[in-house]
């Protein structure tokens, strides 16, 4: 029982440890830490496949938020970070990156990949309703039907 209270009060030392070494800046106010954490919160880190800058423990995600805090205490807009950041590592560090024609695939292929997928279904449904009602229309011949419709007239006694 001692060794596991000890085991969990190391694993809280270890969760607060780490917490710390991320916010290790000291801010002028709340608005600077705030648009710091949203600016992290919504760059990706460049090594990373998807993980944003603020939770990579990548040694450039680092740099990168140092950076930030810097561009940060010069003054420098959200728009002006956000700018530089796409020009030294291009469009992979936006989650949402802009509308243009390097990015329209990406924006436009799952809509109209599912419109294709779409008309494929209805193409492929069509065809087998055509097919299974020319096979009903024509598996008699015309003197089979009237042969069938004057046995089913029959009464029998």
């Amino acid at each position: 029982m001692k060794q596991l209270i000890q085991g969990f009060l190391l694993a809280l030392c270890m969760i607060g440890g780490a917490q710390a070494a991320i916010d290790a800046y000291e801010f002028r106010d709340e608005t600077e830490r705030e648009r710091y954490r949203t600016l992290v919160e919504e760059l990706r880190c460049p090594k990373c496949q998807n993980q944003n800058i603020a939770d990579s423990n990548a040694p450039i995600a680092m740099d990168l938020r140092r950076e930030i805090f810097r561009m940060l205490e010069e003054g420098q807009s959200n728009e002006q970070i956000v700018d530089y950041l796409v020009a030294r590592y291009g469009d992979f560090v936006r989650y949402k990156p802009p509308l243009n024609m390097k990015t329209l695939l990406l924006w436009y292929g799952p809509i109209g990949l599912l419109v294709l997928g779409f008309g494929v279904l209805a193409l492929i449904l069509m065809r087998r309703r055509r097919a299974t009602d020319d096979d009903a229309q024509n598996t008699l011949s015309e003197a089979e039907r009237e042969r069938l419709a004057t046995l089913l007239d029959k009464k029998e006694p």
